[in-house]
């Protein structure tokens, strides 16, 4: 068979032409360059969240890692050198006192400085006859005049001796309480104010709550030993402080001695702690067989307040001069803790003796 080329080669390019263009249309080249879907990764928001925390964490890390130790030679670390001498000399100071109960104040801010049993209740002996006083300054007049029962003279010591029968002037009764701790003072006034001694312990026992001393529990006005009678020495603190905030108690009970018109003429203080202690403000002594020796008293020098507190002592002068001591010695310390100047507590004792005293301050 003789076949014509010149015939059929018209007819093959359209053939051809639309065989071309179907294999660019279906060309598997053309296929794989689409991007597989199910093949790329989604970039969710939550995802770019996590690797910003992710790499500010890493930086944080990165950044204590690189931060220096602390050398132990450092400064931070003398407070606590110091809280642990302040620590160790509360410790050996409570060895060297008497006092089965004691405790210093701030006279400002009312915190304990010192403690030792300080809520363990006791008997007060005289000391509570601050509430004695106290009560009498607010009630009476200082001209009026009060009636000496039988009882109240027949009182034991310490006392004026007053006479059955006879009225004194409330003035006087009022310092004999509170500089000369006298016991027949304190029932004639108890029994003017309330009738009898016992109902007038009761407005003592009132009276110390309203003070803050909640443990405080008075039967007698003298503090002779009575069963059920307490206080603490923490009570007594509280007591003794809010007492020196009344002006007319403070000025009195400052005093070493005071005329009166009484048989002996002068009324004179038992607190020897005006006169041998720096600082002395007033206080109040006391002692029963059954208390042991007893006192509470607040002292200044310069900016600085305390008050001292100490129940069933038998060194109370020298437990008391310790306490005071210790007492300024940590308000010093913790002025230069704060980075205040230690207040000039020399220049204060120079100038602080009480009205009428004319005896040296004691060196301690």
């Amino acid at each position: 068979m003789i076949f014509r080329t010149e015939s059929s080669i018209p007819g093959l390019i359209p053939v051809l032409a639309v065989i071309f263009f179907l294999s660019l249309f279906s060309s598997p080249a053309s296929a794989n360059n689409q991007p597989d879907k199910s093949k790329v990764p989604i970039l969710s928001t939550t995802h770019k969240r996590q690797k910003s925390v992710n790499t500010a964490s890493s930086d944080k890390k990165k950044q204590v890692a690189s931060t220096p130790k602390k050398s132990l030679n450092q400064k931070p670390d003398a407070p606590k050198k110091s809280a642990n001498k302040t620590t160790a000399t509360t410790s050996a100071l409570a060895k060297k006192i008497t006092a089965r109960s004691a405790i210093i104040l701030d006279g400002e801010t009312g915190k304990p400085l010192f403690s030792q049993a300080a809520t363990q209740p006791r008997q007060p002996a005289s000391t509570i006859k601050v509430l004695t006083g106290l009560i009498a300054i607010e009630e009476l007049e200082n001209n009026e005049m009060i009636p000496a029962s039988q009882r109240a003279a027949q009182m034991p010591r310490s006392k004026i001796y007053l006479a059955a029968d006879k009225y004194y002037r409330a003035n006087d009764l009022i310092n004999a309480v509170l500089l000369a701790s006298a016991n027949d003072a304190s029932v004639a006034i108890a029994e003017k104010l309330a009738g009898s001694e016992s109902a007038f312990a009761h407005k003592m026992t009132r009276k110390a709550r309203e003070l803050g001393a909640q443990d405080t529990v008075c039967k007698t006005a003298s503090g002779l030993t009575a069963k059920g009678q307490q206080t603490t020495a923490r009570d007594l603190a509280v007591i003794f402080n809010n007492a020196m905030k009344n002006k007319e108690f403070s000025r009195r009970i400052q005093r070493t001695s005071v005329d009166a018109s009484i048989d002996q003429g002068t009324i004179r203080n038992h607190n020897k702690a005006l006169w041998q202690i720096h600082g002395a403000q007033g206080g109040k002594t006391g002692f029963t067989n059954a208390a042991l020796q007893t006192y509470v008293g607040k002292f200044k020098r310069g900016d600085d307040e305390i008050v001292v507190a100490l129940l069933g002592s038998t060194t109370m002068w020298s437990d008391v001069k310790k306490l005071v001591e210790h007492g300024f010695a940590l308000k010093n310390n913790e002025q230069k803790s704060a980075g205040n100047k230690p207040s000039n507590t020399n220049a204060m004792n120079r100038n602080n003796q009480p009205t009428g005293s004319s005896l040296k301050i004691a060196k301690l």
